[in-house]
């Protein structure tokens, strides 16, 4: 819970507050960008909700956020906001929310397939998705896409019997994974579904191409809202940004129409629109 007494002073004056706790991870901006705003370290208040749809936003972000840094100034009732997650995207698509401190706030995503369901990357270990999931037909693989982002991968796969899918260069976080990635080479895992290894920010790091139209990034690559176009970043290059520009440009291979990364904005565009965007993203990298 936000503590009043953290309250941090850039907060406009009203009902929703950011304590210091914050990480600064842009779960809040993400999910009520009207509302919250990014000044350096943290993120702050900008904006008191001025309608139900802004006051909804705001109370999904509340309850999303990984340190539990926002708070209000009055009691509120958070259940509808529970509720609403996960939250759908696109038809069978949908944000876990409930985002955890250990993957620094990092998105994890619920895919609803006929022949079993994924989720990619990891929440929080909640019993009101545990629920949800049950009622949406469990889970059938949790696939990993590095380290960082593994959460409670673990207690999920149990409860659901589910197989976790990471490659070998990252198995240290999950080590007793039941599907291992080894090599370089893409994998067509199943029909709908193309694991394509990406060395950069992590030396393990992978990226799932759903149907050639939805790209599950981690935190290879995201859309910007500053830059308003596809991003990738030096400063996170952790294993290599040698790598991490050449597996940028292995993608251009690759049709999407949607980015749904670990950490950034999620952006749906067409085919093109994405394809566009793309390739101005390795002519930024490559120079």
């Amino acid at each position: 819970m936000a503590d009043i007494r953290k309250k941090l002073d850039e907060n406009v004056d009203g009902l929703f507050f950011v304590d210091s706790t914050c990480i600064d991870c842009d779960t809040c901006r993400q999910l009520a960008p009207e509302v919250f705003t990014d000044i350096g370290n943290y993120a702050a208040v900008q904006k008191q909700p001025q309608n139900d749809d802004e006051l909804r936003a705001a109370l999904r972000a509340l309850v999303a956020c990984p340190t539990g840094s926002i708070g209000t100034i009055e009691k509120m009732d958070i259940k509808s906001a529970i509720a609403e997650f996960p939250m759908e995207l696109e038809p069978d698509i949908f944000y876990n929310g409930f985002t955890s401190p250990d993957s620094y706030g990092a998105t994890s995503y619920f895919l609803r397939h006929p022949d079993g369901n994924w989720m990619i990357d990891s929440p929080k270990w909640m019993p009101h998705l545990r629920d949800r999931f049950r009622e949406m037909g469990g889970l059938r693989y949790i696939f990993l896409t590095h380290r960082d982002d593994v959460a409670d991968a673990d207690r999920y796969a149990k409860e659901f019997g589910a197989e976790r899918i990471i490659h070998r260069l990252e198995l240290s976080a999950q080590p007793d994974a039941e599907r291992v990635i080894e090599g370089l080479d893409p994998i067509q895992f199943a029909p709908d579904f193309l694991i394509v290894p990406v060395p950069g920010h992590t030396k393990g790091s992978c990226v799932l191409l759903y149907k050639n139209e939805v790209l599950f990034s981690g935190d290879h690559m995201w859309w910007s809202r500053n830059r308003n176009g596809l991003s990738a970043s030096r400063s996170v290059a952790w294993y290599s940004w040698k790598e991490q520009v050449q597996s940028v440009k292995l993608l251009e291979k690759y049709p999407f129409r949607a980015i749904y990364p670990g950490h950034g904005e999620r952006k749906a565009l067409t085919a093109d629109a994405m394809s566009a965007e793309l390739r101005k993203l390795v002519q930024v990298i490559s120079r």
